[in-house]
């Protein structure tokens, strides 16, 4: 099967490979790397390879065997809600890159059953880059209820992450300042309120301690780019991470570009609103 598409401005820049995750988000990550593999992707009529950067109006060409996988990965439905496992590199909503978006895929899931079924809402972000759970309303009754939800934490949401170094302490509650740039799309982490910043709380425990360490993180508040931030600022920057963490790192553990954050765990609470789904807890398989 062939597959084209062309680098418009938006994505100017971007490795390849990241491309194809975003303009291709329905193929699995193994068989874009197999097309590598066998040299089957061209730029511009040209075999490349994975971490080439591309230029806008370029020609992206890639021939696989292998059919397309299901459009989402479904973790749980029923006529209120869709709950998914999102890929790394694929964004939930439109963003500046440009590319298919997980909200776009979960629209073409349900309307390949109805074509006349509501648009599934996102009720939460997870970051491009992350992967893991994301949870979509599929009728507006719901969007109020889960939305309502994750504003009032009654949501858990548990998340995997690898990060350089030890933790000392194992395992803490800690609380900060984060500070939103919209203009650079990131944000500054900070000890003492400042104007504009927003009250931060994020739980961690060590699951695994070493040069390298395994957490899992309980975000007690939900802010932009948190878990990333946060840890960076407290020493422990995440792996593969080369906005807030260590380029250097990163490139001596051979995971750039790849960062590794999971939403692995939720546990759902509408106070009997939606019956079906209180005190349930759905995981997925953290891929690091």
């Amino acid at each position: 099967m062939k597959y084209e598409f062309l680098i418009d401005s938006a994505a100017e820049g971007l490795r390849i490979d990241a491309c194809i995750r975003r303009f291709l988000p329905e193929l699995p990550q193994r068989t874009v790397q197999q097309c590598f593999a066998h040299r089957d992707v061209k730029l511009d009529g040209k075999r490349i390879k994975p971490d080439i950067r591309v230029v806008a109006g370029q020609k992206v060409e890639l021939f696989c065997m292998e059919q397309s996988a299901p459009l989402v990965d479904v973790v749980y439905e029923d006529e209120d809600v869709l709950l998914l496992n999102k890929r790394a590199g694929i964004s939930v909503e439109p963003d500046e890159k440009g590319g298919m978006t997980l909200t776009e895929l979960a629209l073409k899931h349900v309307r390949a059953k109805d074509p006349q079924a509501f648009p599934p809402k996102a009720c939460h972000r997870l970051d491009n880059q992350t992967c893991g759970l994301t949870l979509f309303a599929k009728n507006e009754r719901a969007e109020a209820i889960l939305t309502r939800a994750f504003r009032e934490r009654t949501m858990d949401k548990r998340y995997i992450c690898l990060v350089r170094g030890m933790m000392k302490p194992p395992a803490a509650t800690c609380k900060a300042y984060l500070l939103k740039n919209a203009k650079q799309a990131r944000v500054s982490i900070h000890d003492d309120a400042v104007p504009g910043a927003r009250p931060i709380i994020t739980e961690y425990e060590t699951l695994e301690a070493g040069p390298v360490s395994r957490l899992l993180v309980h975000l007690v508040t939900g802010r932009t780019h948190q878990i990333r931030a946060h840890m960076a600022a407290l020493g422990h920057p995440l792996l593969g991470d080369d906005v807030y963490g260590d380029r250097a790192f990163n490139r001596q553990q051979k995971v750039q570009g790849r960062l590794c954050l999971c939403a692995a765990r939720l546990t759902l609470e509408t106070g009997g609103e939606l019956p079906q789904l209180d005190g349930k807890t759905f995981t997925v398989k953290c891929p690091f």
